[in-house]
């Protein structure tokens, strides 16, 4: 789990895949490690990157025989996320997602502002960059940011 912690989410590289939570077993035999890896969403771009970076990690700690699985059970869901990871994402201006909050449809719930915690946000757009992150204004601070859906 140390040589994975180094392993950076390709999008957010202040996040590891540890603090994403995408990790959902690491198995270790005689001969080889297998680890398992539950994306954010099925069609996520960067599991081959993350694939290819958790093998070259575990290489540089001498295991030379990596299996690296992709799996959708448990499905990930932003509540696997780390608080540390949480805290990352808000040190560099995005709005973690909330805890035990799923949004559903066009309901948009206050998002904290990431920049001066003021609850005083509209969401600008359902949509950001990613499917997994949507577009909030800070009414108080007058910032523009990302937050990361909850799901």
């Amino acid at each position: 789990m140390q040589a994975i912690e180094c392993v950076t989410d390709p999008e957010i590289p202040v996040l590891s895949v540890i603090d994403m939570g995408i990790i959902a077993d690491v198995r270790i035999t005689d001969h080889n490690v297998t680890v398992d890896v539950t994306p954010t969403f099925v069609g996520c771009p960067a599991v081959d990157t993350i694939r290819d970076n958790i093998r070259l990690a575990l290489a540089t700690i001498g295991e030379h025989v990596v299996d690296v699985n992709v799996v959708y059970n448990p499905p990930w869901t932003s509540d696997r996320m780390t608080e540390q990871g949480r805290q990352r994402l808000k040190e560099i201006g995005f709005s973690p997602p909330i805890k035990g909050f799923v949004q559903l449809g066009m309901a948009a719930q206050q998002i904290p502002c990431p920049h001066c915690n003021s609850a005083n946000t509209d969401m600008e757009s359902m949509f950001g960059p990613t499917l997994c992150r949507a577009i909030y204004y800070c009414k108080e601070c007058r910032q523009s940011f990302e937050h990361f859906k909850s799901v």
